[in-house]
């Protein structure tokens, strides 16, 4: 059973934001916004109406009902953001998830350390993994950049720059910024594989490296719609 974006305004409740490890980025409860947000057009994100699953408008696009996590983390606001096409505040919550699901949030942290990973539910990931596959088409998730790590023989910097991570900055090619006017693409279209969801990287690259790492993508069982 799937709900309708419709639906799902008049029943998600949102989650109360929680400050993310990338402190340039300000969470926004998707219930705050749900009005505006869903009833936007998909091309505000790139994404053009006759090419999205919910091609011929937004309220076409569905939600599976069944969004598990072994911590009772709500992914309605998550679903939502990705269905609209809200990228921005997609990438935003699927930060905040990784505070409360690897256990930061009630350790009085508002970042993941990358000893944690290891104590993120492979469940919790595979709802993310799903959601963001399924609204954008299969170009985004960590999956994704799995697989253009391993394609870059993990070389963090080829890497960065094979998912668009980097930028000419006139003869310097440097990494993006998120501080200000993010230079990072939230355009479905125009953002290469993997661009997204954005992982910090401001204390350095082990964090990214262990969510590559996590056993979950040891397999394909993390694509297995829940019954």
């Amino acid at each position: 059973m799937k709900l309708s974006i419709a639906t799902i305004i008049a029943i998600a409740a949102g989650v109360s934001p929680v400050n993310a490890f990338a402190p340039q980025c300000n969470s926004v409860s998707f219930s705050s916004r749900a009005a505006t947000t869903v009833f936007s057009t998909m091309a505000d994100s790139g994404v053009p109406p006759t090419e999205s699953a919910a091609a011929s408008s937004v309220d076409d696009a569905v939600i599976p009902t069944k969004l598990p996590s072994d911590v009772g983390f709500d992914y309605v606001p998550l679903a939502g953001a990705l269905a609209a096409g809200d990228l921005v505040e997609a990438d935003q919550i699927t930060r905040d998830a990784l505070i409360v699901i690897s256990g930061a949030k009630a350790k009085g942290r508002d970042f993941v350390y990358w000893t944690e990973v290891k104590d993120i539910p492979s469940t919790d990931l595979a709802t993310i993994e799903r959601l963001w596959q399924q609204f954008s088409g299969g170009k985004f998730g960590y999956s994704v950049q799995k697989k253009k790590w391993r394609q870059s023989k993990g070389d963090f910097e080829v890497w960065c720059k094979k998912i668009g991570w980097t930028t000419q900055d006139g003869e310097v090619e440097r990494k993006k910024k998120w501080f200000g006017a993010s230079e990072f693409t939230y355009d479905v279209k125009k953002a290469p594989e993997g661009h997204l969801p954005l992982t910090s990287a401001l204390r350095g690259t082990s964090l990214i490296k262990k969510l590559l790492e996590h056993p979950v993508w040891d397999n394909d069982d993390w694509k297995k719609q829940p019954e």
